[in-house]
């Protein structure tokens, strides 16, 4: 019952998430913007239609938009949401969770192949390089999360009895934010570091892609985004604001309050910042993996 109440929480706001980032982009660019449910509307949308086949593709193209749905839905069962906590936890599942995002990413990458299509290959190319430098900023990001809670594992990393403490450990913890945000919008595609919205061949890292698919399927990955992005975004706010549970309505409040703080930040970063030339998308990486570094030095110098 737990399992399906994580999974119904997931369905319902993870659409309104990516809702909230295109109405704040709407507000700086001074027009009126679509509705928050639009995302929903969307997805309704493809969900009537078929998906259409090249006759290159193989069952392997195929299955990938319910592997990547599946794998995003096992990923939110490990990230506690506000009171509610992660309905699979054990020693170690924060590996469990890098593998799962290595899985949905290697299936997206043979899926791409698959098509026997020179661009679909140049952009798997690119999230394959791009994913390394990501996987490292995650680890270095755990690490020091994990020596600050002497704990492996997820649930008591971010949402254990013992909240971190921001005048114990804030100045690591402002370093581990500043990477994971980074990493959040790496992670997802988005600007700096990707464009969602665009179809500029010579720019696409993730949209590339998608683009051979359709209808349910391409529904399916849509879904499995905002999924991802929604988890990710779950598992920074527990840091930034790391209460106590204590009154169930009060926590689901404040994470929710949290949650729709960081879908403004990333319309703000969105709306004010321009995407990075390919070639220095890794220098914001190598970015974000030195500020968790530096969190890591901290938080052994302070021991």
């Amino acid at each position: 019952m737990l399992i399906f109440s994580h999974w119904i929480i997931v369905f319902l706001l993870a659409p309104l998430f990516v809702g909230v980032i295109a109405k704040v982009k709407a507000f700086f660019a001074g027009k009126k913007g679509p509705s928050l449910f639009q995302p929903f509307f969307d997805l309704q949308r493809l969900f009537q239609k078929d998906s259409v086949y090249s006759r290159t593709t193989t069952w392997v193209f195929r299955a990938v938009p319910i592997i990547c749905l599946a794998a995003v839905l096992l990923l939110a069962l490990l990230v506690p949401l506000g009171p509610f906590k992660a309905p699979l936890q054990f020693t170690g599942d924060i590996f469990l969770a890098a593998s799962i995002l290595g899985l949905a990413r290697f299936f997206m990458i043979i899926a791409a192949l698959d098509t026997g299509y020179s661009f679909e290959g140049m952009g798997a190319s690119r999230e394959a390089f791009f994913s390394c430098l990501c996987e490292m900023i995650l680890f270095m990001n755990f690490i020091t999360l994990s020596l600050a809670q002497h704990s492996i594992s997820l649930s008591s990393m971010i949402g254990g009895n013992l909240p971190l403490s921001w005048k114990l450990w804030g100045t690591v913890l402002i370093l581990v934010v500043g990477s994971f945000f980074i990493l959040i919008l790496a992670e997802n595609a988005r600007i700096p570091i990707d464009d969602p919205d665009t179809h500029l061949e010579l720019t696409m890292i993730h949209e590339v892609k998608i683009l051979d698919h359709s209808g349910v399927d391409l529904g399916f990955l849509l879904y499995a985004s905002a999924i991802k992005l929604f988890v990710f975004a779950g598992i920074l706010i527990p840091i930034i604001l790391p209460i106590e549970p204590v009154n169930k309505v009060m926590d689901m409040l404040i994470f929710l309050g949290g949650m729709l703080a960081v879908s403004i930040a990333v319309g703000i970063v969105e709306s004010t910042t321009a995407r990075l030339r390919l070639n220095r998308v890794n220098h914001l990486l190598l970015i974000a993996f030195a500020l968790g570094f530096f969190g890591f030095v901290v938080k052994m110098w302070k021991g």
